[in-house]
């Protein structure tokens, strides 16, 4: 059963000294069994302390809404961007139609452009492009920034056709053999969806076939009702950058990724598709399938939370500091969830994550 928490509401005055302490953010203590808050109020408080950039933050243990914080300007009207919190989304929509025996996981992927004669892209399968290793040529982070493929396909130059420009990209390594985070793969995920949902070419009859399959399969079952998916000019979503939706919203997502199950204990996601989503990929033990995890990568330890938190954490991450994090081995029954939502720039990322990571530290279980 779903245990609905009290919450009482008051403001902190978090902003340097000096400043007006009606422009702190707002903190909303849910009345939860157990709940360790006690202990997590100093580290969400350094959230928006330390780190100003932090928009909103949510804690869910054991279903139970632990903690709700908006900074100023803030509040439950807000969607928020995913930015590359999108791919983890699109990849637990593969999953349903893997499940539905629509798509193979290791099948060679189904892009015809891919299968014409000679061409070595048709080795690569859907196992390789879930876990960022289809060792299709790519940069994801060009200097300057703007030249990067993934800035240039999704605002500059093939706005109207963002997957086929992605399609064409040549192959660089042997699938399989090299870990190389794209947005552009989850691009091409998204447009395998949608191939396998209708034949049509028509923009429009495109994204209402793939809003009514998340609707249907995820969106719907999880409870969330907020999710606003954005798309090309062809009627492709853009899996793996831009979906908007609540705060509360998110945190149904991060409850998906504890277990699989909504909060009511319903299963929504295939318990095996989500184990195989978390397991390690063999080109990079600290990614999984579309989504990352807490343990080392290629540079010997994990990015997300050093020395901290079990090594069962996942997160769906985004640029500029979104974050849905998922433990289910944190705290009482289910699991703890914590969802951050910002603006931080790249080079205070470590400061944010060695914070975020304080505050799952407060629910290790003893």
């Amino acid at each position: 059963m779903l245990r609905k928490a009290a919450f009482a509401l008051a403001l902190v005055p978090l902003l340097a000294a000096g400043a007006d302490a009606r422009e702190g953010p707002s903190f909303m203590i849910g009345a939860c069994p157990d709940a360790a808050m006690g202990r997590a109020l100093p580290p969400v408080q350094r959230l928006f302390s330390d780190h100003p950039e932090t928009r909103a933050v949510l804690i869910l243990q054991d279903n139970c809404r632990a903690l709700k914080a908006y900074a100023p300007g803030y509040s439950d009207n807000e969607r928020f961007v995913s930015w590359s919190m999108a791919k983890t989304i699109t990849g637990l929509l593969i999953g349903a139609l893997v499940h539905d025996g629509k798509l193979k996981l290791d099948a060679p992927a189904p892009v015809a452009e891919w299968h014409k004669p000679g061409d070595p892209r048709a080795a690569i399968t859907l196992r390789q492009m879930m876990q960022m290793s289809s060792g299709l040529e790519h940069v994801e982070v060009g200097d300057p920034v703007e030249r990067s493929d993934t800035n240039q396909t999704l605002f500059v130059r093939h706005t109207d056709a963002m997957a086929a420009a992605a399609i064409a990209h040549p192959l660089e390594r042997a699938p399989g053999t090299e870990f190389k985070y794209s947005s552009l793969t989850s691009l091409i995920l998204s447009e395998i969806i949608t191939r396998t949902l209708t034949p049509s070419r028509d923009p429009r009859t495109r994204a209402l076939a793939y809003q009514a399959f998340a609707n249907a399969r995820l969106f719907g079952p999880a409870g969330i009702r907020s999710a606003k998916l954005e798309f090309d000019g062809a009627g492709t979503q853009i899996g793996g950058s831009l979906i908007y939706m609540t705060l509360d919203d998110w945190g149904r997502i991060g409850t998906l990724l504890l277990d699989g199950k909504n909060a009511a204990g319903e299963q929504v996601v295939d318990p095996v598709w989500l184990a195989f989503m978390k397991t390690p990929a063999t080109t990079d033990g600290e990614y999984g399938a579309q989504l990352w995890l807490n343990r080392r990568g290629l540079n010997g330890e994990s990015s997300m939370f050093p020395g901290k938190g079990p090594d069962t954490a996942v997160a769906a991450e985004g640029h500029l500091g979104q974050y849905v994090i998922a433990s289910p081995d944190s705290g009482p029954g289910r699991g703890v969830v914590i969802v951050r939502l910002g603006n931080t720039p790249e080079p205070k990322m470590p400061a944010l994550m060695q914070t975020l990571g304080d505050v799952l530290k407060v629910f290790d279980r003893r």
